[in-house]
């Protein structure tokens, strides 16, 4: 007996797979573009100037990322003036990791956090979404900040930093992330932030 025929995928369904990473693709390496779409994927339906108001960004840029999101097939307009944007929220499952709108929205933060920001340059995109695991992890008590240093591989101080910098995002996915519980399936429902961190409020989750 010959060997067993490899599994195949319909056509229809390595297009969509192929666009889904082709998409997150571009809002990791675009911080302020994330920010757009977290924004409406946490809130929507909101409209373009809600966006431009919520964010601080000019009216131009808001409706140059919104119709680039649209194009990418992950938000959708409806309605006509105002304009109504509602944003698909995006999941991706490959080599046993999961990205999702709180890995994008980590991303995003680098244009308002510093702390972000610098481990980002520091370290890059790929440590940052190790670092949202790692956050996860402390705050559901199985880990201290300090303790975060080693699996990721970074100084102490760097590595408590992250953790603190990370909270309103782990805050927000826990409200608003429809795939949270996909990051964090063994810890998802222990992880346990500040009460003070008010989800509902945009400037928590995007400012």
């Amino acid at each position: 007996m010959g060997p067993a025929p490899a599994a195949t995928i319909p056509p229809g369904d390595i297009e969509t797979e192929i666009n889904q990473l082709a998409t997150v693709g571009r809002l990791l390496e675009q911080p302020e573009l994330a920010r757009v779409y977290v924004y409406v994927c946490y809130f929507g339906p909101v409209t373009r100037p809600q966006i431009e108001d919520a964010l601080s960004i000019p009216k131009t840029t808001v409706y140059d990322h919104v119709e680039t999101l649209e194009s990418l097939g992950v938000v959708d307009l409806d309605g006509d003036r105002p304009v109504d944007v509602t944003a698909s929220p995006v999941r991706i499952d490959a080599d046993g990791s999961t990205i999702t709108p709180t890995i994008l929205h980590a991303v995003a933060r680098q244009e308002i956090d510093d702390d972000i920001a610098y481990f980002v340059e520091r370290h890059g995109v790929g440590k940052l979404a190790a670092a949202v695991r790692e956050a996860g992890r402390h705050y559901a008590g199985r880990i201290t900040q300090r303790t975060a240093a080693e699996p990721l591989g970074v100084p102490t101080g760097e590595a408590i930093r992250i953790v603190l910098a990370l909270e309103p995002v782990l805050a927000a996915g826990q409200t608003s992330d429809p795939h949270f519980d996909a990051m964090f399936p063994d810890i998802a429902d222990e992880i346990d932030c500040r009460n003070e961190i008010d989800v509902s409020n945009p400037e928590t989750q995007t400012e």
